[in-house]
Parts: structure tokens; C-alpha cells; sequence
């Protein structure tokens, strides 16, 4: 009784908890939040000071006792605190105020597949310490195939990949479940890291993330094409210590990025070695899933094409796969509840 009551003054959720980026779509509405997972914290007083996007903007532009964190490393939780008042930021956000105290809805998150289940029982526990009724867990790739709308409850083999912030999740799904899956942590987070370092190490000069993290959406390429992209990097010299700045080409951003787009490449071929023949005939003939912000690098799905020989098709929307994906099962659930991460210690705590 008392869940039937609460369920009238909440709204079911989807939610893609991402290391870069939070996505939160409500039961028959679609997609109402996309914000950055930052958070900024004052540490004289333990008080949180923005969450999202105006957390976002103080980046690398606070006085020393406030500090913007990101609550998410690698897809898992890293600050539990943190996470449960950013989760409960999003909650309240999509309730109106009357009904906010009341808010207790049933979400649904999608997390890395290759997490383990003590950092399971850690987002749940934020969920519910958030204020969740229920909380279920979806894999990312899972979730993001099903916001593809491909039929993974049937005998057929599906291949995902998703390049997100934190982590590259590879999987390969049949039957409702995964059954190959490769978690890799590299992914967008580590090509700003490839192109500040390429910065330093090549120009003698010191950049920011947000700054690299601008070039490589501008002008980022691991394809070469005919087109010449160019694009400037503004930081501090390490030489003199004054501000510089300097032209780069898409040709120096492959240059960066290629270690780590090898890593993933690599893990895309032994995620493939590991997969049964009969799966790996589907996937031939049905193509490869690009997901995640990482997919909108210029050229990666050619370059997967080429080294493994199969067709790979980037994801229209692929930012928003996953959390569309939550979004269906929630419509859904009890159809698509074989999909959810479950076990016996799933039951919400005392």
C-alpha cells in the first residue's frame, strides 16, 4: 500500500550513470537531463556547492578550498557520499517541489559490465540512499543495444561497443545475456590525457582537460581523410611559464590518440576470438554497435571495420543508446527483467 502511494508521487527512472556525463530519461517522457557527473565541494565546511553543469563551469577556476570532483572513476563509485547527494540532486530535480518529499521512484541505472559486485551493491546503496523505491542495474552495452532496439532476448549474436568517458565496454550478447565481455579502462578520459601529454611532451606546453577535451570534438581524428582539420591549444609554457598557444591538425591528434585507440582496437579482436562461431557468423552478417561519446571520434568506426574484417555501424544518438535503453526496459520491466543484473543480495537495504 504504502509503495502504491509513493509510486503516485514519483516518476520512474533511467538513469546512465556515466564517469563524464549523467543522463536521466522519465517514464513517458523521454530523455529530461544530460549534465555533467561533477560535483563541487567546499572542503573547509564539507558543504556541496554545484552539482552538473554549474559544477562543470568552476573547473579548473576555484579558490583552493573548493574543489570540483567527479564522484565517478572508471564508471564505479569512488566517492559513495558524494554519489548518493548527486543522485538525489537528479531525483529532485525531475519532481516538483510539491511532490519532492514524497519522491521515492523506481530507477533503473546502467553501469560497466565488468564491475564487480561489491561496486554493484555500491550503486545501489547510492540509489537508495538517494531515495529510490526499487533499484535495478542494467550493463551498459546491454542497456545501449536495447536503446537500439535490436533483439537481444532472441538467439541471435549482437556485438556492442561502447566508448564512454571512463571505460570501453565490449560485449557480445545473445539470448538475454552477455556472453563475451571485455571492460577496458580507456576510453574518453584517456584520450584528453593522450592529447595533454602530447602537448607537453611535443610543444613544450601545458593544457587542461576541458581544454583537450574541446580539441578533440573540434578537429579529434584516427582516420585519415583528405580534409585537413586544424585547431589551437592555449595553455602555459613550461619553458618560460607565459601563456602560448599553438596550431594543431587532426594529423597531431591521431598521433596522440593512436596508443590508445590500439588498446581498444586490440580488445575488440580478443573480445572476438573469445566469441562462439556461431555468434561470430551473426555478428559478421549483422555488423558491429558503435556506442558512447568516444564513438564520435572522427574515423573510429572505419578503423575498427578495417582491422577486424566486420561491418560497424555508428549508433544514431550514440550519447543517449544507453539511457534510451533504460528508459524501454523501464516501460517494460517485467518483460525485460531477465536483462537485469540480479542475485539474492539485490534486495534494498534494512
Amino acid at each position: 500500500m504504502l509503495g502504491k502511494l509513493l509510486g503516485i508521487f514519483s516518476k520512474d527512472l533511467g538513469i546512465d550513470l556515466g564517469t563524464a556525463n549523467t543522463l536521466v530519461y522519465i517514464r513517458g517522457e523521454g530523455i529530461v537531463i544530460n549534465e555533467p557527473s561533477v560535483v563541487a565541494v567546499n572542503q573547509k565546511t564539507s558543504h556541496i556547492v554545484a552539482i552538473g553543469n554549474e559544477a562543470k563551469k568552476m573547473v579548473g577556476r576555484t579558490p583552493g578550498h573548493i574543489v570540483a570532483v567527479r564522484p565517478l572513476v572508471a564508471g564505479v563509485i569512488s566517492d559513495f557520499e558524494v554519489t548518493s547527494e548527486m543522485l538525489n540532486y537528479f531525483i529532485k530535480k525531475v519532481h516538483p517541489p510539491s511532490a519532492q518529499l514524497f519522491a521515492r521512484p523506481r530507477i533503473v541505472i546502467g553501469v560497466p559490465s565488468g564491475i564487480t559486485e561489491v561496486e554493484r551493491r555500491a550503486v545501489r546503496d547510492a540509489a537508495y540512499n538517494a531515495g529510490a523505491r526499487e533499484a535495478y542495474l542494467v550493463e551498459e552495452p546491454m542497456a545501449a543495444a536495447i536503446g537500439m532496439r535490436l533483439p537481444v532476448q532472441e538467439a541471435v549474436g549482437t556485438m556492442v561497443i561502447d566508448i564512454g568517458g571512463g571505460t570501453t565496454d565490449i560485449a557480445v550478447i545473445s539470448l538475454g545475456g552477455i556472453v563475451v565481455s571485455k571492460s577496458l579502462r580507456v576510453a574518453g578520459d584517456a584520450f584528453n590525457d593522450d592529447i595533454m601529454n602530447y602537448a607537453r611532451d611535443e610543444f613544450k606546453l601545458l593544457v587542461g582537460e576541458r581544454t583537450a577535451e574541446d580539441i578533440k570534438i573540434s578537429i579529434g581524428s584516427v582516420w585519415k581523410t583528405n580534409e585537413t582539420l586544424e585547431g589551437t591549444l592555449r595553455g602555459r609554457d613550461l619553458v618560460t611559464g607565459l601563456p602560448r598557444e599553438v596550431l594543431v591538425t587532426d594529423s597531431d591528434i591521431r598521433v596522440a590518440l593512436a596508443k590508445s585507440v590500439k588498446t581498444v582496437v586490440e580488445a575488440v579482436k580478443s573480445a572476438i576470438e573469445d566469441t562462439p562461431p556461431e555468434l561470430v557468423s551473426d555478428i559478421m552478417h549483422r555488423g558491429i554497435l558503435l556506442v558512447g561519446g568516444g564513438a564520435l571520434i572522427r574515423g573510429i568506426d572505419r578503423l575498427i571495420e578495417k582491422e577486424t574484417k566486420i561491418p560497424v555501424f555508428l549508433a544514431e544518438d550514440p550519447l543517449t543508446a544507453v539511457v534510451r535503453g533504460t528508459g524501454i526496459i523501464l516501460e517494460d520491466i517485467e518483460a525485460l527483467h531477465d536483462v537485469l543484473l540480479e542475485n539474492e543480495s539485490d534486495l534494498p537495504p534494512e
